[in-house]
């Protein structure tokens, strides 16, 4: 049985026959990934209003990729106060956001509380709202920082009102790039056992990985490997975010930029290689949002959110400042052949639009 066949059977490939996807005729790949994502989606595509709050720039960390932290690149630092997060929050309730995404640098001086409160903050005035918040990287951080240990990090986080953990912080898991790219971040072995003990919880997260950077097509292959070996043990993931490296303002200096064939196959690749997944989020902020559609055919059925205001990629050249118009959004999705279906932050559908 060639590989075709044993994906076309629902029988799982392995490292090698994964690897040998990126060989395979450009579009046979994609309509591999298509019925995969048809037979667990049909022609939905799931998106949500949201807003991404982006607290502090502030950071001890020196990823080379970032251009967000205001350590490096960045000259300009902030920390927001408590006071303009709830005005944020209060405003986007009144528009029927279901998720406010928090998601910071790794800030020493403001404090274990300062994340706390702010969680406690908004769950108490808006207790409907899905708070989606703490990378398993900004999760480490806080353990080191403070002296606990990740279950205290976490405990205290539900305590306090968090409902999922985004997948932020996974880059590329195989130690050799990471330790060029985010050398004295969370190590592959230690983001993943945070995600688990979070999925231990009975809560959900998502996983993202970085790459078109100095990652070789190999180190894909290797990342999705570990994230359906926890997948197989948990069940936790939501979902699958595939992340764009963007060029520009950081200290990787890609000369060759990744392009939208490379793209388009690494997104059919995860759809084939993450059988027990459910979701695939072609996120528009670092793809563009007309690749983003294209990659609907390519087995992706989600698009992320409205968003509203994006710092982190957008620092680095992403067109996702002020995120995108809900009505444009759904616009976009219908003319593309697709039925946007409005999701909360746990793939619970709200509205088919």
């Amino acid at each position: 049985m060639n590989v075709t066949e044993k994906i076309l059977s629902g029988a799982r490939i392995d490292f090698d026959e994964a690897l040998s996807l990126y060989e395979m005729d450009f579009f046979e790949l994609g309509e591999l990934a298509d019925a995969k994502r048809k037979a667990l989606h049909g022609k939905k595509t799931y998106f949500n209003i949201n807003r991404h709050i982006n607290p502090t720039n502030v950071c001890k960390d020196v990823c080379k990729f970032c251009a967000y932290s205001a350590t490096r690149k960045n000259p300009n630092q902030y920390t927001m106060r408590h006071e303009e997060i709830m005005d944020i929050v209060k405003e986007i309730d009144s528009r029927q956001a279901t998720e406010v995404h928090i998601v910071s640098a790794h800030n020493p001086n403001t404090g274990l509380e300062w994340y706390l409160e702010i969680f406690k903050k908004i769950k108490t005035a808006y207790p409907h709202m899905h708070i989606k918040a703490l990378t398993a990287a900004e999760v480490n951080f806080l353990a080191e920082q403070y002296g606990k240990s990740y279950d205290e990090i976490i405990d205290l986080m539900i305590e306090n009102g968090v409902d999922s953990m985004p997948g932020g912080g996974a880059e590329i898991f195989d130690e050799e790039v990471r330790s060029f790219i985010c050398k004295g971040k969370v190590t592959s072995a230690q983001w993943l056992e945070i995600h688990e003990k979070w999925h231990n919880r009975g809560k959900k997260s998502n996983v993202t990985m970085l790459f078109g950077h100095v990652e070789k097509r190999k180190d894909r292959i290797d990342h999705m490997m570990r994230i359906r070996a926890l997948q197989d043990k948990t069940g936790g993931f939501n979902c699958f975010i595939p992340l764009v490296y963007q060029p520009e303002n950081n200290y990787l200096n890609v000369q060759e930029f990744i392009t939208a064939n490379e793209i388009l196959k690494t997104m059919a690749i995860s759809r084939i290689v993450l059988d027990n997944v459910p979701n695939l989020k072609a996120y528009w902020v670092t793809s563009t949002v007309n690749l983003a559609l294209v990659a609907q055919e390519f087995g992706a059925n989600d698009l992320d959110g409205t968003i509203e205001k994006e710092s982190i990629n957008s620092a680095a050249g992403a067109a996702s400042a002020n995120g995108v118009n809900l009505q444009e959004f759904v616009g976009l999705i219908k003319n593309t052949g697709f039925t946007p279906v409005e999701r909360d932050s746990v793939y619970n559908e709200i509205k088919v639009w």
